[in-house]
């Protein structure tokens, strides 16, 4: 299949084929729908798919759009695989159940937004909010640079600037990355309570992986790092045994924000650990599949001009279209090449996760909570 086929311009298209290819591999579609509708009035859900025994003991789980507007490519890969009959037949001959979430921030993907409609950063809400969070008073101090009351403003780019020069530009990453709770109008916010999608994603969960004992879990972003390349960054809190078993499955260039050797800053609330809390059971193995789309900088930018846009709802309509593109395009390549580059890596990571589930080793069952 032509990789740029598997690409879309839109939600609604990327939603269409991920429908079309479920219903030609002979698969049930479950939707859950969002309260909102798209940008061009379109229904929203989280999609799901399955393929394999329900009783599965082992479940291989191939999420896209927990960043919105990333979903471009997580969708791709998704229509890549499941339109791809080798990928099938393997599937078939194993024991192992493949879950297939689509679309985990909708909303964001259709309005072209990162952050979900409550404005929070999804794969950063999966937190315990019963429990006080230490505030992340570097970004409290930034928030006026970063979302200035216009736009655009060289005067706040120089001061981001300054800030790196005289923290380091991994400092800054930190600061402004690892999620904040102060600002609900800010950056990479984190929420006050689950979002809609989180407690989707947790109902799938538990409909689908309360009876494994083991699951593996990709999750597609873009963003980060050199373009094209696709990072395996390690995602789990037994960090040291998952971190070797996630090496083992998908080689030793898995690499780890928590021993800082990854592009990406240590964060918590991720959407991979809900397996941890709603399947306690099961062991985990898993990993971000990070895209590089533009230099840092710029992708840090078309953020800034989104947050201020959703700010300031009464900018004209060239000026938020403008906006928009800018965002939409740091984190999708519309290149022939890139696309190639995406789809080729993804195949190659989805066929370790299956071998490294079908691993003879028994596994036991833990106790459920």
């Amino acid at each position: 299949m032509n990789p740029s086929a598997c690409f879309s311009q839109s939600y609604a298209e990327a939603r269409g084929k991920f429908l079309a290819a479920c219903l030609s591999a002979g698969l049930v579609v479950e939707s859950h729908r969002h309260p909102l509708v798209g940008r061009d009035g379109e229904p929203l859900a989280l999609d799901v798919a399955r393929t394999g025994p329900s009783d599965a003991r082992n479940l291989l789980i191939i999420s896209s759009g927990c960043h919105g507007v990333e979903g471009f490519c997580g969708s791709a890969v998704q229509v890549a695989l499941l339109n791809d009959p080798d990928w099938l037949e393997q599937c078939a001959r194993t024991d192992c159940a493949v879950l297939y979430l689509h679309a985990a921030n909708p909303y964001g993907f259709s309005w072209w937004r990162r952050w979900t409609h409550e404005n929070v950063d999804l794969n950063r809400n999966f937190l315990d909010f019963s429990q006080p969070r230490q505030r992340n008073q570097a970004y409290a101090a930034l928030d006026p640079i970063l979302v200035p009351r216009r736009w655009p403003s060289f005067a706040s780019h120089l001061r981001l600037l300054r800030y790196a020069m005289r923290h380091g530009r991994k400092q800054l990453q930190a600061a402004i990355a690892s999620g904040q709770d102060s600002h609900p109008r800010g950056l990479f916010y984190m929420g006050e309570q689950p979002t809609w999608s989180n407690l989707a994603v947790r109902r799938v969960l538990r409909q689908h992986a309360r009876q494994c004992s083991r699951i593996g879990w990709i999750d597609l972003h873009t963003g980060l790092g050199p373009k094209g390349h696709g990072e395996r960054i390690h995602v789990g809190e037994n960090a040291d045994e998952s971190l070797e078993r996630a090496r083992r499955w998908w080689g030793k260039q898995v690499t780890s924000s928590q021993k800082g050797d990854s592009v990406s800053v240590p964060l918590k609330g991720q959407m991979i650990l809900a397996a941890a809390s709603e399947c306690p059971q099961a062991e985990l193995t898993a990993i971000t599949l990070e895209y590089g789309t533009l230099p840092g900088l710029k992708v840090l930018k078309a953020l800034r001009a989104d947050q201020w846009l959703n700010n300031n709802p009464g900018a004209s309509v060239e000026k938020a279209q403008r906006i928009h593109r800018q965002l939409r395009d740091a984190f999708y390549v519309d290149e022939d090449g890139w696309k190639r580059q995406v789809l080729e890596q993804a195949g190659d990571v989805a066929r370790q996760a299956l071998a490294g589930l079908g691993e003879t080793q028994a596994v036991p069952v833990r106790a459920s909570r």
